[in-house]
Formats: structure tokens, C-alpha cells, sequence
């Protein structure tokens, strides 16, 4: 089965947020009247009782390529989940997911810093494969010169968290691999540098990532890499009590309140730590498993207030690493993904290439 078949698949399967709500509602399938709705957010996705899920943003696919534009090289693969990696409340089974490759022009034999990418979309919509995400990976890879895999987990509600993070954490040990160079895939065991591994994602993504660092992190786990960085670009974080802007009106909390309990029904709370790793009892920050964060908000993101407070609860966490803040002044969520072509856009890629290269020499262009 091809990528773009499974994609498909995984996109109509019955049941068992890039936040932004800017683009247009698609019209649904001429038989969705056929059953009675049992959950709708528009312009998102739709459950019927029958258990038939309908996504409304995020299906299209592009297929991999050489972008004339960048250079950048793409190619999708499939990753080996296995039943080791599945909850006590999941039943065991191996499955696999796919991913997609992306590599850099290259001018010369030099190792390159190695990016794991997760998408946003609200755990429920969207994937690597999509024009927005696609076309985002080519601009920062060309940019920052990386090899980057981005990886379309499972998702909700047909697979409810935490399978997305299982998925990142079977990609994350399937990148690992590689690092003696006799891994199944030739671009990491010839081009990527296993001292230089990053993971990085929007909104749900950066979610991902912040959990798969904090498993990083956990010594029991062993995994054979060094983490060496994370960039959260406008980070999901949530919590049941309003915090800065979000308690001013016009109050728009309930976009965003039901979102946790729909993908996590099995701890629906938004003080989960999961969803509120600044919560109190949470795991302390002080476990993240890297030595460099860097967090971007949005001055008109909901989400920016959160972004901010962990960005300061890490701080003064006693975790050990270096940690920083770019704040994108007059725009909202996942802005870059939509107009890569701004000025603010451009900026946002270039911070996130410099942290990606920090302190190293400048690669030949």
C-alpha cells in the first residue's frame, strides 16, 4: 500500500488543531446526511453515531519531490510501531506509520543536524503530507539545513492520546537506528548527525514534542541518542483556570476547552499534565531530556500566555539547559504556515535555523 493510499485510509477510517479556523469549510460527502451527527467542530471534523469520522481540513496530499524553488529532496517511508510500545488500555498489536523525508541541497559530505518535525492539527486532523506542512518543511530545511523526518502519528478520536505520543516515541528509537549508520534508511545513516538531534512542531506538534522530550528524559528509557534541542513553535499547552488574556473578554476559551477532552477521553482533565505540564503535581520541567529549548508565540495566539509560562516554569525549574523566547508581534496562530512569503514568516524560519545551528560553523551555501 502507498503512502498516499494509507493516508486515505487512515483519513475515512470509522471511530473506535492547527487552532487557526481561517480557511474555508469543505463540502462534505454527499452521504454524510445518511447518518445522525454525534459530535461536530467546524471547520475541523464531524463524528456520526454510526462512527464514521469526517475530517474537513488537512486531507489533501502532496506528493513528494524535488522542490524546484529550494532544492530540498523529499521522500516518504513507513516506521514499525510495535506492541511493546501500546498502552495497558490499547490492545497489542504492531502497527506502522508513515513519515516523510526531507533533505537539504547538499554541496558537500558534511553531516547535518538532524530534525524530527510533528505537525498541528489538534492531535485529530492534518499530516506531513498536506501543502501547508509540506511546503513549511521545504522553506525551513533549505534554510536551516537539515535532514528533517516528519511523522504523521495516529490520530484521534480512532486513536486517542496517547497514542500520538507512542508513535513519537517508535520514531524517535526508529531515527535512533541510524546513528551506527546500518539503519534501513540510506539519507539518516549518510547525512545526519546523531550529535545534532532536534525535535520541533506547532501547536499539537510542539505538544508531542514537549512530551517526547520529557521521555527523553526518563533514564529507565534508554534511549541511545542525545536530544540535543527542542523548538516549540505556538506550543498547546491548556489548563482548566484562565491565565493572562485568556480571563479578558472577549473571551475565547471555549475554542479551545474542548479539544483535550475530545482527543484524551481516558484523562479528560485540561490540568492533565500532558496538556498542563505546569500544573500543579505535575512531572517537574527539571526532566526535560535536552540541553536547548526555544519557545515561539504569537502576540494574538490564545495560546500565547501558556507558551510564555512555561517558558518560565522551565526557568526556574532547575533544569540545566538554555532556554529561549521569540515572541511574533501582531499575529496569531500557525501565521508562518499560511504566507510563508511574510517578512514575520521568514523570521520565525530563520530564528528556528539559527537555534537548529547554534554555535556551529556556518555550513556551505
Amino acid at each position: 500500500m502507498s503512502i498516499k493510499e494509507n493516508h486515505k485510509l487512515i483519513r475515512e477510517q470509522p471511530l473506535s488543531l492547527s487552532l487557526s479556523l481561517s480557511l474555508s469549510l469543505m463540502e462534505p460527502d454527499s452521504n454524510s446526511s445518511k447518518s445522525e451527527v454525534a459530535f461536530e467542530r467546524l471547520p475541523m471534523i464531524r463524528v456520526y453515531k454510526d462512527g464514521r469520522v469526517e475530517r474537513l481540513l488537512g486531507t489533501d496530499f502532496v506528493p513528494p519531490s524535488t522542490d524546484p524553488e529550494t532544492g530540498v529532496s523529499s521522500k516518504d517511508v513507513t516506521i514499525p510501531v510495535a506492541a511493546a510500545a501500546t498502552t495497558a488500555t490499547s490492545e497489542p498489536s504492531s502497527h506502522v506509520i508513515s513519515a516523510r523525508l526531507f533533505l537539504p541541497k547538499l554541496t558537500d559530505s558534511r553531516k547535518l543536524p538532524l530534525l524530527i518535525y510533528f505537525h498541528g492539527g489538534g492531535f485529530c486532523i492534518s499530516s506531513p503530507f498536506t501543502a501547508i506542512h509540506h511546503g513549511y518543511l521545504n522553506a525551513l530545511v533549505a534554510e536551516a539545513k537539515v535532514v528533517a523526518v516528519a511523522v504523521d502519528h495516529r490520530k484521534a478520536p480512532e486513536h486517542p492520546i496517547p497514542v500520538a505520543y507512542e508513535d513519537a516515541w517508535a520514531a524517535i528509537q526508529w531515527a535512533a537506528s541510524h546513528c551506527d549508520g546500518d539503519g534501513p534508511e540510506a539519507w539518516l545513516n549518510e547525512h545526519a548527525d546523531f550529535g545534532r538531534v532536534f525535535l520541533s512542531g506547532e501547536s499539537s506538534g510542539a505538544n508531542i514534542a514537549h512530551n517526547t522530550a520529557m521521555a527523553v528524559g526518563d533514564p529507565e528509557l534508554r534511549l541511545n541518542i542525545r536530544l540535543l534541542g527542542v523548538a516549540l513553535v505556538h506550543p498547546f499547552f491548556w489548563g482548566s483556570t484562565p491565565i493572562g488574556s485568556e480571563a479578558l473578554p472577549p473571551n475565547k476559551r471555549a475554542d479551545v476547552d474542548w479539544l483535550w477532552p475530545f482527543v484524551c477521553p481516558s484523562k479528560p482533565d485540561n490540568d492533565e499534565p500532558w496538556v498542563n505540564p505546569m500544573a500543579d503535581g505535575a512531572p517537574s520541567l527539571a526532566g526535560l531530556g535536552c540541553g536547548r529549548v526555544l519557545v515561539c508565540v504569537a502576540e494574538k495566539d490564545i495560546l500565547k500566555d501558556r507558551g510564555q509560562w512555561y517558558y518560565e516554569v522551565l526557568g526556574r525549574s532547575g533544569w540545566m539547559g538554555v532556554a529561549e523566547i521569540m515572541e511574533t508581534e501582531g499575529e496569531g496562530h500557525g501565521f508562518h504556515l499560511f504566507d510563508m512569503k511574510t517578512e514575520k514568516a521568514k523570521d520565525l524560519i530563520r530564528r528556528l535555523a539559527d537555534f537548529l545551528n547554534r554555535d556551529l560553523p556556518p555550513l556551505m551555501s
